[in-house]
């Protein structure tokens, strides 16, 4: 960082206001032990009028440009400006498709249905947006002398993908806790690939949360979960960025599957800025989507969020927001206070049927996109969505994260007859075979 100068960013304590240097190891206020979240100087970002802003990201857009061709760093005074280039550690994350599923919402009921694809990059989810700024400000502080030796998170297994790979990336040593049995292969293979410490812990997210936030109490190991609040900062982008490809129109309503809950702040964070400094004049409603074996956030949205407890999640396919006590819950209900949001949650069968009713529309989604798009259903059939009303589902992962679930649903293992199975047709290898299983099924679906 740049010395002599004042800082840019801070932590700032949502409760009591304190402030810390952005390059501290703390995560939680010191005085009040509420959340932080970084603070920017808005003075100094109104400088450039909205037009300019329009036109400085625009030109970075998918640019070859270092560091600015990433959809995070194309955008790094909203994010970390005070963080030196060449401590960047970016492998191109952001600037996913933003999917028009006119087919899917057509069957739904909507004319304006689209659908970003975080999961169409280099980890394969969304958490890429946050570890690229976590990871970064960590080279950074070890080149200032800060005395870190490694990262660590909790992880139902996109967080520890993400982290693993941009320590790989980095040089930097990566540790990872994860719930035994309770990931996929796919998400296990992930950290093991790419040099991580994997801690297979006999316990649930929640239980793994607990015991790295105490290991991370010694300052040589930093804390990579989105109660860091730098992660916040590189997923704020996803907002932004979508209404960039719109534009610079705001949708009217998104769709957010809420786990630990720091994509739901990190959403409304990004939106927010953007207001204050002119870029738009509305902001969207946000949905956040739970699945029903784990949805703490409903149930307190049921009572106004008046009452905010924990519970015991149960199993659920779902399994990346599998969490029942959630770190960044009061920062996702002052979001949706500010966003007029709503909560709702999906079965297993709901969520499953309607992953797989979208990919029968040209998608692959992850069980956590199922509960999105599954939450999305209710809604419009309640008519609390309209029509006309134009609609993002954030889909957080890639669907072939998920390939057991994806079998299981369509071989019927997954407890349940799902609507929209498809199974293979076993025949004899000859062409009148093929033939009479041909004209059987193309005469169904006249």
């Amino acid at each position: 960082m740049q010395q002599g100068k004042p800082p840019k960013t801070w932590f700032q304590c949502i409760e009591c206001r304190a402030r810390y240097p952005i390059n501290s190891i703390i995560y939680r206020c010191k005085a009040c032990r509420s959340l932080l979240e970084v603070q920017h100087d808005m003075q100094e970002l109104r400088r450039r009028d909205a037009s300019e802003w329009k036109k400085l990201f625009q030109q970075r857009y998918k640019s070859t440009q270092w560091p600015y061709g990433s959809g995070v760093w194309g955008k790094k005074e909203w994010v970390l400006p005070d963080i030196d280039d060449a401590n960047i550690v970016s492998l191109y994350e952001g600037d996913t498709n933003l999917f028009w599923a006119e087919r899917l919402g057509k069957q739904i009921g909507l004319d304006d249905l689209w659908v970003k694809l975080c999961g169409n990059s280099h980890s394969g989810s969304f958490k890429d947006l946050g570890m690229t700024v976590l990871v970064s400000m960590v080279r950074q502080m070890i080149a200032e002398g800060a005395p870190l030796q490694a990262v660590a998170c909790a992880s139902t297994g996109d967080t520890s993908a993400a982290l693993a790979v941009y320590c790989a990336a980095a040089g930097i040593p990566a540790i990872v806790l994860l719930p035994r049995g309770k990931i996929s292969t796919a998400q296990l293979a992930q950290p093991l690939a790419n040099g991580a410490l994997v801690l297979s812990l006999d316990t649930d997210f929640d239980g793994c949360m607990r015991v790295v936030q105490e290991i991370t109490e010694d300052e040589t190991i930093y804390l990579a979960n989105s109660m860091n609040s730098l992660r916040i900062e590189g997923q704020k982008t996803v907002g932004i960025e979508i209404v960039q490809q719109f534009d610079w129109h705001v949708p009217d309503v998104i769709v957010i599957p809420g786990g630990n809950l720091g994509n739901v702040s990190a959403l409304g964070s990004g939106l927010t800025m953007m207001k204050d400094l002119g870029l738009i004049d509305r902001l969207p409603r946000i949905v956040v989507a739970q699945a029903q074996r784990a949805n703490p956030l409903y149930r307190a949205y049921l009572k106004n969020f008046e009452v905010v407890e924990p519970m015991q999640a149960e199993t659920t396919l779902a399994s990346a927001i599998q969490i029942g006590n959630p770190v960044s819950m009061a920062k996702a209900i002052r979001t949706l206070r500010q966003f007029d949001g709503m909560v709702l949650d999906a079965t297993e069968q709901e969520l499953a049927d309607a992953a797989a009713l979208g990919d029968r529309t040209g998608m692959y989604n992850d069980p956590h996109t199922g509960v999105a798009l599954a939450v999305l259903i209710k809604l419009v059939q309640a008519k609390k969505i309209a029509r006309t009303d134009r609609v993002v589902v954030i889909s957080t992962a890639n669907g072939l994260k998920f390939t057991d679930f994806k079998v299981g649903y369509h071989e019927g293992k997954l407890g349940f007859e799902g609507v929209h199975r498809n199974r293979p047709i076993e025949l004899a290898p000859n062409v009148a075979a093929v033939k009479a299983a041909l004209q059987k099924v193309l005469e169904a679906r006249r």
